[in-house]
């Protein structure tokens, strides 16, 4: 059944009503040639509002920062030929992390598709790798229908981005709108319920456990299983760690989080996660950067649990015992009601002994740091950062050291609050998906914490952070380095610092004033909190914060590439 019958319009038209239709509140994106009827028919309504990027990968991590931060499709417009090639990069940095995102672009009229014309690229065949899906509209009949598989794709099984790409002519021929009330797909029909005998498997070998371990990915996150997931580990009582794109899943100030895990997770997560008998794994792929080699994680055995809803994730990397595959927050709802219903009860002593242990591992202190220092430790700026936000910020970064300072020293208690890019890494992330989550999110505190690198790849979009007014508040951890590449520089590469130093910096607070905002430096150890304090008071600015900080400064604990996850270098070893 057809919810919406009119007469004729034009492609054009129909692309903005599938939006209006399908509730979209912004788009970012930035216009060119083949997407000006778009542009047009965007000016001639007012319920889908229009955010004016600086660069076409802004408008991707814009969109990306809108889907993460608000669990809404992400939505983009972009021109043909670079228009979609700039926009590559935030569609793969989606594409790896699982956000659902529809992305439009624009094409050359298909009369001239193929033959070289002025701003043509093959958007389908450049974005194949890096999206859930594409599709080429060459017939205007099929436009509302595609655009509503789009949004349906973007959204079910496990999320990603969708690229439509529509020829300049499709946008101007007319037909009957019609759009689809639902979508049917004869190949593709995710699973959500998990198989019970499964479940049944899992909840045995979970009671029976010595050791046991749960270990969360952003699966729990982008499934909005939170909820379930604390309800879970606080009714077993077993420890919980978070990857990287998992943060927030779990609360970090809970006693039973053992922190993040991976390479740069903490002693006490890694060294269980390695030592435990039983492993409870929901919504994450033992990614290379979570258990490092896969050989070395092997050598310790261990029945494993996996619960994710792509079947291409389980036993990829690591061979698992009881798959499920399924709706995260639907198998984790059949998990407890069977834990509840039986008499059975996990075994309190070998988990008293087992507390026993994490604890001694909890007393190496892995993040500490020298809080004496004249010169100002990043990770002190972000604890200062979550004490002066109450926790309760949301969180954005780019990528480097201070992201891993970010994902260790601020203490996420709930999800969809940590915004980062974990799967490609993308440096120029932070600013514009710090603007689209302060879209999603009006009036509420965003900080985007970045590194003078970082910073300098998207920096354009303060422009954009002006004509919208988006008062984020910008934490500039400046060491003068690639601080990630200069610390792997130093300890695998003789101290060879080969293009990582920063040798022409601007002056930032004076860019910050240049681009309409506020700069502030800060050089000093005791002019962080009054710093902070002072720009969080600012609800209206943007606040570019410039912290000069330690350039000696490491991030510690370290799984070198190729190694274990339990073979880690701390601070105190070097």
């Amino acid at each position: 059944m057809d919810r919406v019958r009119t007469a004729e319009l034009t492609g054009a038209e129909i692309v903005i009503r599938c939006l209006q239709e399908e509730g979209v509140e912004y788009v970012f994106g930035y216009p060119g040639g083949a997407v000006l009827y778009l542009y047009d028919e965007l000016f001639k309504q007012d319920k889908v509002k229009h955010v004016l990027v600086r660069h076409e990968q802004g408008a991707a991590h814009a969109a990306d920062g809108y889907s993460r931060a608000s669990n809404k499709v992400g939505v983009c417009l972009v021109t043909s030929g670079p228009g979609v090639t700039n926009a590559v990069t935030g569609i793969a940095t989606a594409y790896m992390d699982s956000i659902p995102m529809v992305i439009i672009s624009g094409q050359v009229p298909t009369a001239a598709i193929g033959l070289d014309a002025f701003q043509e690229v093959d958007a389908v065949g450049i974005t194949r790798p890096c999206v859930k899906h594409n599709f080429l509209v060459k017939d205007v009949r099929l436009l509302a229908a595609t655009i509503k598989k789009a949004f349906y794709l973007a959204t079910t099984g496990r999320p990603g981005p969708v690229l439509v790409d529509i020829p300049k002519d499709v946008t101007t021929h007319k037909t009957e709108f019609h759009y689809p009330e639902e979508i049917s797909l004869r190949s593709y029909n995710p699973v959500r319920k998990g198989h019970s005998g499964q479940v049944k498997k899992a909840v045995q070998l979970l009671l029976e456990a010595k050791r046991p371990m749960i270990y969360t990915g952003g699966g729990v996150v982008l499934s909005n299983a939170s909820a379930q997931l604390t309800a879970l580990v606080r009714q077993l009582g077993f420890p919980c760690t978070n990857t990287l794109m998992g943060l927030g899943g779990y609360p970090a100030t809970d006693k039973q989080f053992l922190g993040m895990l991976g390479m740069h997770g903490t002693y006490e997560a890694n060294m269980a996660m390695q030592n435990c008998d039983v492993l409870l794994a929901i919504g994450a792929r033992f990614d290379d950067r979570v258990i490092g080699n896969p050989q070395h994680f092997a050598q310790n055995p261990r029945k494993i649990v996996h619960i994710d809803i792509d079947p291409s994730s389980i036993s990829k990397r690591v061979k698992v015992d009881v798959p499920i595959v399924g709706h995260v927050p639907d198998v984790l709802d059949d998990l407890i009601k069977l834990l509840r219903a039986g008499a059975q009860q996990p075994d309190a002593q070998a988990l008293a002994a087992w507390w026993t242990q994490i604890d001694e591992w909890r007393g190496r202190d892995c993040l500490k740091y020298d809080r004496t220092s004249k010169i100002i430790k990043p990770q002190f700026v972000i604890e200062k950062l979550w004490e002066v936000t109450g926790g309760d910020a949301i969180v954005t970064s780019d990528v480097g050291q201070h992201q891993m300072w970010a994902a260790q020293f601020y203490k996420f208690d709930k999800p969809r609050r940590w915004i980062n890019s974990g799967g490609l890494g993308t440096m120029g992330f932070g600013l514009p998906a710090a603007m689209g989550a302060r879209m999603a999110n009006p009036g509420a505190t965003v900080a985007c914490v970045t590194g003078e690198s970082s910073i300098q790849m998207c920096l354009q979009e303060l422009s954009t952070c002006k004509q919208y007014r988006l008062p984020i508040k910008i934490i500039n951890l400046n060491n003068r380095y690639m601080g990630m590449v200069r610390q792997w520089q130093e300890f695998f590469h003789g101290n060879r610092y080969s293009e990582s130093y920063m040798d022409a910096l601007p002056d930032f607070v004076k860019l910050a004033e240049g681009y309409g905002h506020r700069g502030v430096l800060v050089d000093k150890p005791a002019d962080v909190e009054p710093a902070l304090r002072d720009a969080f008071k600012r609800k209206d600015e943007l606040v570019f914060l410039d912290f000069l900080t330690d350039q000696t400064e490491n991030v510690f604990p370290m799984v070198p590439g190729g190694k274990g996850i339990s073979e880690m270098i701390l601070a105190e070893e070097l």
